[in-house]
């Protein structure tokens, strides 16, 4: 007795503190019946079944009542992308660092290779290449000269620029994503409990039942007041939601389990339950359908006379002196050996040259070809091709004409395909969202069988692009790995985010991480949701079913306390089996 004492104190304190509030006040609710219930079968003798009822009673609000508060560490991780200071130009013409904050627009701001851009602008001097994949997800490194934005959080990666500023700190890009984050996270209301629901109804009549038959059983069964209490609290054990409780989170949490084993982390039972509604799948592309990394997916001799292994030497050699992304891709994609370059430089924004065996070669961007007057309308023509493609184009040119086409791209992941087949087979529709060029955009929805295809999107544009999906078919799920895709995924009804290539932003935003950025894992994710609602249905007419047999024969005087004792732990243990039947499911891989 003194052990069940200390259980019940230990597990139920919040509870009875509840319960007895809530009928101080009237309000016969899920706490108030497990405190009258409990208690009663303390008093009548059965300590052990009220330390256990009010143990797994405590257990399952434990599981159901996790919230996770994330846009707290997610902002952290956006505000740390960018600088705190930025190196601004005075009156009169030195340079000081002061914080982005005091910074005022038309400033002008100096960024040195491989510093961050602290503000938005507009580049007035200088030629650089910038990572802009946290804020746009473009695959490759962007180009800039003056006239064109930078954006703040972005990398510049090549060569020093100055820029003017356009917005405050306070307004930049990257602002506004973090706006959106919290916005989007603040906007998804909470998911009311099937079992708070439902007690709503079923708490009042199992407490109007128990007092019916104890003040009414003395007088039309003939029984004693004390059998009649006796009665009363059979009913009360009988009727202890424990099993219907437990039913929900033993089976959610036996999903999430066997979600977790297929390196499927979903981050709560809401999300593995309401899966298997998802009408709409938005996928960005960078890191998501494709690697996220560029390859030389073709290298073209112009002249068939010229020997493709001595090209391929030339383009390796003159690749390989150089830390851009693509110039890296070229010189990983080629297998020749390399050859002694002499003279190497590196032109921003056009490419790199160098001299190998006394004669002086180049691998340009197309506008340097064109500077070069080295284009033709062959030439043109084939680029065109590759460019229409989404590829980035460069070209290895000798003092006299262009002799190679090396064409770099973000190639589509293997299991691409199969996952985009397998959503369009459970009925939902796939659509990309990238702000990567809408050709290259198109070509790789192509490959994957993707028809509705948007490009050239910043976050707030994927955003809006959430909320209509949302509105033309229904609940719509977002998945991408980038910072720019944070918004999205917090806005979205489910946020899918790879794991294993994904930043930690996109992860802290999303309710689902898929940890080996396999995105087959979504289709695998809507079936086991499916499966689950089935046990969790399953579970609950169980846990019911059971409870109304009992209930009838205590009323009719066949039941006693042992019996009500194995109409609440039996319904309670039948409902932990079969929901840890999603355990021993086996998924294909």
């Amino acid at each position: 007795m003194a052990l069940a004492g200390v259980a019940i104190a230990l597990a139920g304190f919040s509870v009875y503190g509840k319960g007895l509030s809530a009928l101080r006040q009237g309000r016969l609710n899920i706490n108030a019946l497990m405190t009258v219930a409990v208690t009663g079968a303390f008093l009548i003798g059965q300590w052990p079944e009220a330390a256990m009822v009010m143990a797994l009673y405590a257990i399952a609000e434990a599981i159901e009542a996790r919230a996770v508060d994330r846009a707290r560490s997610a902002i952290k991780s956006l505000l740390a992308l960018a600088p705190e200071q930025a190196e601004v130009r005075q009156s009169d013409g030195s340079w000081t660092r002061v914080g982005v904050k005091a910074v005022v627009v038309d400033a002008i701001v100096r960024i040195r290779p491989g510093e961050r851009v602290p503000l938005d602008g507009v580049v007035t001097l200088g030629q650089s290449a910038i990572d802009q994949s946290p804020v746009t997800g473009e695959s490759l490194p962007i180009d800039k000269a003056p006239g064109d934005e930078v954006y703040a959080g972005t990398i510049n990666q090549s060569a020093a620029l100055e820029f003017r500023v356009t917005a405050p700190a306070s307004d930049s890009t990257l602002a506004r994503i973090i706006h959106a984050v919290e916005q989007a996270q603040s906007s998804r209301a909470p998911t009311q409990r099937f079992v708070d629901r439902f007690a709503a109804i079923y708490t009042p009549a199992v407490f109007i039942l128990a007092v019916a038959v104890a003040l009414l059983a003395p007088w039309l069964a003939d029984l004693t007041w004390i059998q009649a209490v006796y009665k009363a609290l059979v009913l009360l054990v009988i009727a202890c939601p424990c099993a219907l409780v437990i039913s929900t989170p033993v089976t959610v949490v036996s999903g999430l389990a066997a979600g977790a084993r297929r390196g499927i982390l979903i981050k709560g039972g809401v999300y593995l339950e309401d899966a298997r509604k998802i009408k709409a799948v938005a996928l960005d592309k960078t890191g998501t359908i494709t690697e996220g990394k560029p390859k030389l997916v073709a290298f073209e001799p112009v002249d068939t006379g010229l020997d493709q292994r001595v090209l391929e030497g030339l383009a390796k050699s003159l690749a390989g002196r150089s830390d851009h992304p693509v110039s890296k891709a070229i010189a990983e994609g080629l297998s020749t050996a390399d050859l002694q370059v002499g003279e190497f430089q590196a032109v921003a924004g056009r490419g790199v040259q160098g001299v190998i065996g006394n004669h002086s070669y180049a691998l340009a961007n197309h506008r340097w070809i064109e500077e070069r007057g080295q284009c033709s309308a062959e030439l043109e023509a084939r680029l065109a091709v590759h460019e229409e493609a989404g590829r980035t184009v460069t070209l290895l040119a000798n003092s006299e004409r262009v002799m190679a086409i090396c064409a770099v791209a973000d190639t589509i992941k293997p299991s691409s395909a199969q996952a985009v087949a397998d959503l369009k087979s459970l009925g939902v529709t796939p659509v990309m969202l990238t702000g990567d060029n809408i050709a290259t955009a198109r070509t790789v929805g192509s490959q994957a069988g993707i028809a509705e295809v948007r490009g050239n999107l910043l976050p707030e544009d994927k955003l809006q692009a959430i909320w209509e999906l949302q509105q033309r078919l229904g609940m719509t799920a977002m998945t991408g790995d980038g910072i720019n895709d944070a918004p999205a995924l917090a806005k979205a009804d489910i946020g899918f985010a790879m794991g294993a290539a994904g930043t930690h932003t996109a992860m802290e935003a999303a309710d689902v991480v898929v940890m080996n950025d396999d995105l087959r894992r979504l289709p695998e994710t809507i079936r086991l949701s499916k499966r689950t609602h089935a046990v969790l249905w399953q579970n609950i007419s169980l846990a019911l079913g059971i409870k109304l047999v009992f209930l009838l024969l205590a009323i009719f005087d066949n039941a006693s306390m042992w019996m009500a004792v194995f109409a609440d732990m039996g319904a309670s243990l039948l409902v932990v089996f079969n929901g840890l039947r999603l355990l021993g499911r086996q998924q294909s891989k």
